[in-house]
């Protein structure tokens, strides 16, 4: 359908993806253009990012909402954490979502109440909706629950919260809202930008956020980004609705913006640490154990703002983009695929039309953008004379923990070769003197997450915050808390790298080489002669741990 003169909706649009549909629905004409994001000050400063990229054309209106559209309209601006806190609204909430859809729970969802505003033509739906409801973490839920029952505790205020983080009944009654309130706003076609889950990779995703590979919470978001396709699926075919397309990105979507500065996570700046002196591994995690002290500076260097994905080091850019791993897609791609289906030009890409063959994954355009990236990062690193390795926003911490192992590798050794013929012993020596010696270093590990332990095995290094910490009941000497997430200065984990090295080489040597054709990947800059730690990381990734995709 044509977009000239047509009222257009965003959901989700002060995100990477809304922003980069928003421009190519402005260059357009709308009527209108409403871009929605979740708080008042990221959809006035989308809307604002706009107007000064270019005047508004003649005749077209830019319009912002806000809110939590997955809430009632009288809850939408208060965050859905107080409102679970609230006996009151959590009984209003549960209420409405687990009652039989009517024209109240209607009239009451934020959602209807949006749509009803702007009567929207045109609806695209950005927002990450199984990320939505899939970390809001059932599993957690359930297990405070079950203790409280086990306890004979369990209140309703429980109870309530748990029925609240439940995923399906959340997913479905936003699909009843959305389909019944595009009916009465007579919507004619709807498109949502979908996820995978898993950046268009297996069950073997080495990006997880837990020791179980992959996590629960990573398949509950995969099993909410089906169902809603399906759901979706089934919307199409009901009659009086609108046209529904999805497009689902199988990589991962980067990027914003290059800078350097503070790193924010969750919207604070990482606080620098120490380590004041070793500590035994045994009393490392006990209550009050605390051998570390802030240096009251946050955590600054090079980063890629990914948008939704946090900020990304140049190192963590480049394993996560790596060719085999997740590899990557621009957002502009994904917007340009948006305005063709809309303009009812099939790309190949809508999973509605065609569910198993429809998926938008790298492009030749990222590969090449991917090195821009990372040849800028590289310069704004000479200049400001920082090496930033990880800040570990994407996880698993076992990411972070091999950048930072390999960096040191880096710092030790001249190339792969002196690597593959390192000594344990010796490069143990030498990686715990480097650690005490370089402050900059410690503390960005420490700072992000990741204890250091030291050669002996039954030392270490932490800070306040600890990605791979000893369950209840666990040993902080069980060898998956070290191989998961802290940083092993141990003879042994450096013989594991040697033994990486010999077999990275044997590849580089052995493999023809792109005079014999196209059979291999390869990528620009990986030599022996330099030690990249992003490069590392990923071969780790997709041959030792097994976790390189197989369809692109």
């Amino acid at each position: 359908m044509d977009i000239t003169g047509k009222s257009v909706l965003i959901l989700g649009g002060s995100g990477l993806v809304g922003m980069a549909v928003a421009r190519e629905i402005l260059a357009r004409n709308p009527a209108a253009l409403t871009v929605c994001g979740l708080s008042r000050q990221e959809a006035e400063a989308a809307t604002a990012e706009l107007e000064a990229e270019g005047p508004v054309p003649e005749g077209s209106r830019l319009n912002s909402e806000w809110g939590d559209v997955f809430l009632p309209e009288s809850m939408k601006d208060i965050g859905r954490r107080a409102v679970l806190d609230d006996v009151e609204l959590r009984a209003r909430l549960v209420d409405d979502l687990y009652g039989e859809l009517n024209d109240g729970i209607l009239e009451r969802s934020a959602l209807s109440a949006l749509l009803q505003r702007h009567r929207p033509d045109i609806l695209i739906d950005c927002i990450n909706t199984a990320t939505a409801f899939a970390y809001q973490n059932i599993f957690e839920s359930a297990r405070l629950l079950r203790s409280l029952a086990t306890r004979s505790q369990a209140t309703i205020d429980a109870v309530e919260r748990h029925m609240a983080t439940l995923y399906m009944p959340q997913l479905i009654r936003h699909v009843q809202i959305a389909l019944e309130a595009m009916r009465r706003v007579r919507t004619s076609l709807y498109l949502k930008i979908g996820t995978s889950g898993t950046g268009g990779m297996g069950l073997n995703i080495p990006f997880t956020h837990s020791e179980e590979r992959p996590s629960r919470m990573l398949l509950a978001k995969s099993g909410m980004a089906g169902a809603q396709t399906l759901l979706l699926y089934l919307m199409a075919r009901t009659p009086d609705g609108p046209v529904v397309k999805e497009i689902k990105p199988t990589a991962a979507i980067s990027w914003k913006r290059i800078a350097y500065g503070e790193v924010r996570r969750g919207g604070r700046a990482i606080e620098c640490v120490d380590a004041t002196g070793p500590v035994g591994v045994e009393r490392a995690f006990e209550p009050g154990a605390a051998p570390f002290v802030s240096t009251g500076e946050p955590l600054r260097g090079v980063y890629l703002d990914s948008g939704e994905n946090g900020l990304f080091s140049m190192p963590e850019f480049e394993a996560l983009t790596a060719l085999g791993l997740m590899e990557y897609i621009t957002p502009e791609e994904i917007a340009q695929d948006a305005i063709r289906e809309i303009l009812g030009q099939p790309t190949g890409h809508d999973v509605v039309a065609a569910l198993d063959a429809s998926t938008s994954g790298p492009t030749y355009r990222a590969g090449v953008m991917r090195q821009v990236a990372i040849e800028r990062m590289e310069k704004m690193e000479r200049a400001h004379e920082v090496e930033s390795v990880a800040y570990e926003m994407l996880g698993p911490p076992r990411l972070s923990k091999l950048l930072f192992e390999a960096a040191l590798l880096g710092r030790l050794f001249a190339d792969l070769a002196a690597v593959a013929r390192l000594d344990p012993e010796a490069t143990a020596k030498r990686a715990e003197e480097r650690v005490h010696e370089d402050r900059d270093l410690r503390v960005r590990i420490l700072a992000i997450g990741l204890p250091i332990l030291l050669a002996d095995g039954e030392r270490l290094l932490r800070g306040p915050d600890v990605k791979s910490r000893p369950a209840a009941g666990q040993s902080p000497k069980d060898p998956r808390l070290a191989e998961n997430g802290w940083v092993d200065l141990r003879p042994s984990n450096w013989s594991r790298w040697a033994g990486r090295a010999k077999a990275i080489l044997t590849e580089m040597e052995s493999a023809p080489g792109p005079e014999g054709g196209s059979r291999l990947d390869l990528e620009p800059g990986v030599s022996p002669d330099t030690i990249r730690p992003g490069v590392m990381a990923a071969w780790v990734f997709r041959v030792e741990d097994r976790g390189v995709r197989v369809k692109r």
